[in-house]
């Protein structure tokens, strides 16, 4: 029952993660520097730490408590993972949805979900499941199939793009993606999708911040803490993603004189200010539902491997419904429903093999 419910709760991470840029598609006669950093505001500054409040009141407490080298190699891999986050709006920009979230996460699923545990052996921690422990036991051998499986659903889907993109012609692929340029977006997706790992490495090094917090009686379900204890952490490696972020939206504003769109009456302000903090909130709520995700599951090949798949699922929906794909031929269609089906088989086999 506790893997089914992770799963469910990774589900919904999956789908507010894949689901999160669409509101931004929303905005109009705004820059992206502009409409990104607002929309990380509510991301990285404002929802998660109220999250934390409503779940575990006294967190702050927990952060100021952590040792000073705890909380400052948290707040690193947030910085490392924010050049992640920031390169994946970047690709999804130059990519589209379904093409530019397949790579990134493919990429992300598999550093995230496989450095760890081959970390923990080379180190020989105790008390982690290493890919020793992952490859001497039958439910280890059934995940590490499903990563496998992922990965061959992700160089589906990949596939799936290269035939786009030799088929359609300038305008056709500009009419679903505006900005759509294959070589310079596949550079920073994978940039993209091996940064954007270390939030996976984040939660690991804050540990101990979730276990003080697992030791908080919960405000919204009685007895649960433990299900929101990652909520703490989440604030401190949000935090130095806001930081990388913050520079490169602030630089961008200036170097492009694009500043004065935050208060330009010509521009639907009200409604682009909305959407974006949409956007933002959306995206958070990935995490949210990751972490509690992940103290049914643990932070493991598992739990990392379920929340990327079932991402690049969503993404490719919207891409679908976005007409990414429109014109192009029945090959390319069946590539991309192909890669679509094995990542979910992926899920099925990650979910069944935590079980056992």
């Amino acid at each position: 029952m506790q893997a089914l419910l992770g799963v469910l709760f990774h589900s919904i991470g999956g789908f507010a993660s894949g689901s999160f840029y669409m509101p931004f598609n929303k905005v109009r006669q705004w820059s992206w520097e502009t409409y990104w950093l607002v929309g990380g505001l509510f991301s990285w500054l404002i929802v998660p730490p109220l999250a934390a409040w409503l779940t575990i009141p006294n967190f702050m407490d927990i952060i100021a408590a952590a040792s000073s080298e705890i909380f400052w190699v948290v707040y690193m891999l947030g910085v490392l993972w924010g050049i992640g986050g920031l390169t994946y709006g970047l690709g999804v920009r130059y990519l589209g949805m379904s093409l530019g979230n397949s790579v990134i996460l493919g990429t992300t699923a598999a550093f995230g979900a496989m450095v760890p545990p081959i970390f923990y052996d080379i180190m020989n921690v105790v008390g982690k499941e290493t890919f020793t422990d992952m490859i001497n036991s039958t439910g280890g051998l059934v995940v590490l199939l499903g990563v496998v499986v992922c990965l061959v659903g992700i160089a589906l889907t990949g596939r799936a793009g290269i035939l786009k993109e030799k088929e359609l012609s300038a305008e056709q692929k500009s009419a679903s993606v505006k900005e759509f340029a294959m070589g310079k977006g596949l550079v920073v997706a994978i940039i993209s999708g091996v940064l954007s790992a270390f939030f996976n490495y984040g939660l690991e090094a804050g540990k101990s911040l979730a276990a003080e917090a697992a030791k908080v009686p919960d405000q919204l379900f009685e007895g649960s803490s433990h299900l929101f204890a990652n909520n703490v952490t989440f604030v401190v490696i949000l935090w130095g993603g806001l930081t990388t972020n913050l520079i490169w939206c602030l630089i961008l504003s200036f170097r492009n004189k694009s500043y004065g769109e935050y208060v330009d009456k010509k521009t639907p302000l009200m409604r682009n200010y909305l959407f974006a903090a949409l956007a933002g909130t959306t995206w958070f709520l990935q995490f949210f539902f990751f972490g509690m995700g992940e103290s049914k599951i643990g932070n493991g090949a598992s739990s990392w491997i379920l929340h990327m798949s079932t991402i690049i699922l969503t993404a490719n929906m919207w891409g679908i419904y976005n007409k990414e794909w429109k014109g192009t031929s029945k090959k390319t269609i069946m590539t991309i429903s192909a890669g679509i089906a094995v990542i979910f088989l992926s899920v099925l086999l990650v979910g069944l093999g935590n079980s056992l």
